[in-house]
């Protein structure tokens, strides 16, 4: 199958966490080194040859719209727009009526994780999650796989020496919803977590540079990355 080369960026998040250091911004466009932290996301997925991608904004898309209006990197950007808040799952549904093609990547406005996207598939699955290897956590809830790729189990929060993490990119079918009946608002975190198995989903583990600025302290440690 060949890669696809459309990107979902879900950018719709209030980011309540960031508050302190962030106030009247859309998360995604939190300054470092002065341009936004989603401009580092499209540089990345200009790296990996994505030529359209679909901005998933709700809270002050204004902002957002204006800065990066309908091309960057002679990438072609849309937005699917929110009305009203509809949680991970409902910004997704909506965004896929804007892919042109049967699967598509999605990845979190707020966050970078610098994996060769090549690396996710498929095969006979719905979904393909890129997992993090990490140490001394208690921030994330940690993911189980078996020796095939396929995910066996998801953990609750707590404190672990290691294990692997929802890295937050993935690779899905467009009609990854198709078999469901949703409400028009819905974590996509939580329909993922109790639909797993269903949708057969399988993971990749890579142990590529992540961040994900939904907290201040590691919002500041991305300014120092890249200062």
């Amino acid at each position: 199958m060949n890669s696809p080369k459309e990107a979902i960026i879900l950018c719709g998040g209030l980011g309540t966490r960031l508050k302190s250091v962030l106030p009247n911004l859309p998360k995604p466009m939190a300054p470092v080194k002065n341009k936004p932290f989603l401009e580092f996301v499209l540089e990345y997925l200009k790296r990996q040859n994505i030529k359209k991608v679909i901005l998933a904004v709700s809270y002050k898309y204004e902002i957002i719209q204006n800065y990066f209006q309908n091309s960057y990197l002679n990438m072609e950007i849309v937005y699917s727009i929110e009305d009203e808040p509809l949680g991970t799952g409902g910004a997704i549904v909506e965004a896929l009526k804007l892919v042109d093609q049967n699967s598509v990547y999605i990845l979190n406005g707020d966050t970078i994780f610098d994996i060769n996207l090549n690396g996710l598939e498929l095969k006979d699955s719905k979904i393909c999650v890129a997992l993090k290897h990490m140490n001394n956590f208690d921030r994330y809830g940690s993911v189980n796989i078996d020796k095939n790729h396929n995910i066996t189990a998801f953990n609750e929060k707590k404190f672990r020496s290691d294990g692997l993490i929802n890295g937050g990119i993935y690779l899905v079918s467009k009609d990854v919803f198709d078999d469901f009946s949703l409400n028009s608002k819905f974590s996509f975190e939580e329909f993922f977590q109790n639909n797993f198995l269903a949708l057969k989903a399988r993971a990749c583990v890579f142990d590529d540079y992540f961040i994900d600025i939904g907290i201040p302290q590691d919002y500041k440690k991305f300014i120092n990355d890249n200062s």
